[in-house]
């Protein structure tokens, strides 16, 4: 949802073009290219060719499998690559995804990258050097069209149109040769990847190969050819040149030099992919099963308050949330349910449906003014039998299992995904959140299929464990966060969390945030 820093794709890059000006750039419509049109995406159709119309899926919950596939599909393409990002950190993960980028751009791949204009603020020039690659090109949506220079004018600029800029692209895309696509909570940058020292990300991507990817394709030419998407040649004074782009490559290799020998052990275990490629393991292993990609209409970021339910993916979703019996098991990073949530999730309760959830603890989200969107909701949620559980700030296991929520740091829950009556999952870029229902636009898979369900369920009962969560129950009508260290119980009678956390989710329900949350 939020992170540390915004950083852009080329941030390690030291050119500076930036500027506030528009120049007319022609701007053309372009499409997903067919699988068919490379032998990589001929290979996954006649795979898929035996599965009636399914495609194949592989959770990414590790994140080291999580840049690994990244990297592997672009060393596979050969045809397209379309990537949409709402963040864009720098970092070691991020800089050698960019090389990888930028070798497939060599050899005749057509890139088209969507970035939210939030993670180009101030930044037009370092992305641009990207897009003087003749193969390459870049557009950033809902753009601030004016005041782009400093942060001082931005931050003025996006005040003056608050209606329209707090909205925001939240989608996260990850497409090869239309054919095989990764969706997901995570954004790009090292704290997605377990490469962070301080504080990673816990979440879970989704492996998609087959017609799935084609939906997602469509997805992607919809946002890149909305009105609302600009390309980033636009904003700049002068267009960066070939010879701009080759001074910032030679940067970046130097980079990357550089960060291997200050961190041997982490470059090399985010380069293993290299020397031991898993994608072909990966699709033998695949669960194939009929899914349908689900996402929001670009122009729901256009409507001057609400907008219209019709374009919106909850709408899309409603079958499922209407439709659950026996069980809903919700992960989201971020959770305000609001009135129409809460009365949604307690008549499911009171339906006989067993409801639990797994957020974020106070003292693990990294937005607590969010916490305090959710926290007034959860007496009311207990007393209609919803299950409470929240993640706590802790270090993880570097040894992970395959199908395990914590990584090898401190780590923030950032996972967002819905299994329904251990049948159909849900797992995309949406929280259960104001942002995410009426704001920001969103993507995801529904997965029909019982065995990645399974899966799915599994890992939220691991990050539901009493050594690494807190369950919120009601004792004598008051709330305690229970939970267990060192194989014993402990029952705590105030929620764990700073001084500073409380003062930021305390201030988000004193001034009414909630409905921007």
């Amino acid at each position: 949802m939020t992170s540390h820093r915004r950083l852009p794709l080329l941030l390690t890059l030291l050119l500076t073009l930036g500027g506030c000006a528009s120049v007319d750039v022609p701007r053309d419509v372009s499409q997903a290219l067919p699988a068919s049109q490379s032998a990589f995406g001929r290979s996954v159709l006649r795979q898929a060719q035996a599965y009636d119309g399914r495609s194949g899926f592989r959770l990414l919950p590790n994140s080291n499998e999580a840049f690994r596939a990244r990297a592997e599909l672009i060393r596979h393409a050969q045809s397209s690559i379309d990537l949409q990002y709402y963040i864009v950190n720098d970092g070691l993960s991020t800089r050698a995804l960019i090389q990888e980028l930028l070798v497939a751009a060599d050899r005749g791949v057509r890139v088209r990258i969507l970035l939210d204009d939030t993670t180009s603020d101030g930044q037009d020039g370092q992305i641009g050097v990207l897009a003087a690659h003749p193969n390459i090109q870049i557009r950033v949506f809902n753009p601030l069209q004016l005041g782009r220079a400093t942060g001082v004018t931005r931050t003025m600029g996006r005040l003056f149109n608050l209606s329209r800029q707090h909205r925001r692209m939240h989608n996260k895309l990850w497409l090869v040769d239309n054919s095989m696509a990764i969706v997901g909570g995570r954004n790009l940058g090292d704290a997605y990847f377990d490469a962070e020292p301080n504080l990673n990300f816990t979440d879970i991507d989704l492996l998609g190969v087959g017609p799935v990817a084609e939906q997602l394709g469509h997805s992607f030419d919809q946002y890149w050819n909305s009105a609302l998407s600009k390309p980033i040649g636009d904003f700049l004074f002068t267009q960066p040149t070939l010879d701009d782009l080759h001074a910032s490559r030679q940067r970046l290799e130097k980079s990357l030099a550089e960060a291997r020998a200050q961190n041997r052990k982490l470059y090399e275990r985010l380069m293993a992919w290299q020397t031991q490629p898993r994608l072909d393991t990966w699709r033998n292993e695949l669960i194939w099963a009929h899914a349908q990609a689900l996402w929001d209409a670009p122009s729901k970021v256009l409507a001057d308050d609400e907008p219209d339910p019709q374009l919106l993916m909850t709408r899309q979703l409603a079958p499922e949330l209407n439709g659950v019996r026996k069980e809903l098991i919700l992960i989201s990073a971020y959770f305000v349910p609001r009135r129409e949530g809460l009365l949604y999730l307690t008549s499911r309760a009171d339906a006989g449906v067993s409801v639990s959830l797994l957020t974020n603890a106070l003292e693990a989200t990294d937005v607590p003014v969010v916490h305090g969107g959710y926290a007034p909701y959860r007496r009311a949620l207990l007393e209609h039998g919803v299950k409470l559980f929240e993640l706590r700030r802790q270090p993880g296991d570097p040894g992970q299992p395959r199908y395990r929520l914590s990584g090898g740091s401190d780590s923030s829950l950032h996972s967002k995904a819905i299994v329904f009556d251990r049948r159909k999952t849900f797992i995309g870029s949406f929280n259960f959140d104001p942002r995410s229902v009426l704001w920001n636009t969103e993507v995801g898979v529904l997965v029909d299929s019982p065995e990645l369900a399974q899966y799915t369920r599994d890992l939220a009962v691991q990050g539901m464990a009493p050594a690494v969560a807190y369950q919120v129950e009601l004792q004598d009508g008051k709330l305690v966060w229970v939970t267990e260290d060192h194989g014993q119980r402990r029952v705590l009678s105030t929620e764990p969390g700073g001084l500073w956390r409380r003062f930021n989710a305390w201030i988000a329900k004193a001034v009414g945030l909630e409905k921007m949350l």
